[in-house]
């Protein structure tokens, strides 16, 4: 592939693809914008003049992660009215973005490696975090309970994500115990009950 293949105003996507390209083949610590351009088929300065550094582009898959997450967890959410059943459609489409955009991942939660402080970076993030924020919300204001929202929301949240990272390690597990193929999106459903009954446990207390 060279440069001419791309138009000028493909090449930051062209450079991202071939950054999770690198990301999913090598890992953060394999990673080099050498090896972006090399893939993208455009000379070794072009990732640097496009995004800076090393850190400007994986803050960008980065935030293009957060896109994703929002588009598919909104899209999810969307579906239902019961808020419950809505938290549990978020989950499936949580756990389901992280195992298919695996380098998304590998930066989208890293401080290190990313601006942080990065505006798109930010906005993109509490983005895809309201959509799990409002269902828990609506929950807790629906059932008069009395528990913290950043509580319940982070608990939520914490559940997901410890799903997206301890999938493959659950699935062996399963097998182990001679339980066959372990289904991701049924513990998911089963974990937002486990989750929504705990958040209901404290209703009627604050009438108390």
């Amino acid at each position: 592939m060279t440069p001419s293949n791309y138009h000028h105003g493909d090449l930051p996507n062209a450079l991202r693809r071939a950054a999770v390209e690198v990301i999913d083949e090598r890992g953060v610590g394999g990673f080099s914008l050498r090896e972006v351009a090399r893939r993208a088929g455009v000379s070794h300065t072009a990732p640097a003049h496009h995004f800076g550094d090393t850190k400007g582009l994986l803050t960008s898959v980065a935030t293009e992660g957060f896109e994703a997450l929002h588009q598919a967890t909104s899209s999810a959410a969307a579906l239902h009215d019961d808020p419950a059943q809505r938290l549990a459609a978020i989950g499936e489409a949580y756990v389901e973005l992280g195992r298919t955009h695996h380098a998304h991942c590998e930066v989208m939660f890293r401080t290190d490696i990313v601006d942080a402080n990065d505006g798109d970076l930010r906005s993109c993030g509490m983005d895809a975090y309201g959509v799990l924020e409002d269902t828990v919300r609506e929950i807790i204001e629906t059932d008069q309970l009395d528990v913290s929202l950043d509580d319940a929301s982070w608990l939520c949240w914490s559940t997901m994500q410890g799903l997206v990272q301890l999938a493959p390690k659950l699935e062996a597990i399963s097998e182990f115990h001679g339980n066959g193929p372990l289904e991701i999106d049924e513990l998911v459903r089963r974990f937002t009950d486990l989750l929504v009954a705990g958040l209901r446990s404290r209703a009627g207390v604050t009438s108390a």
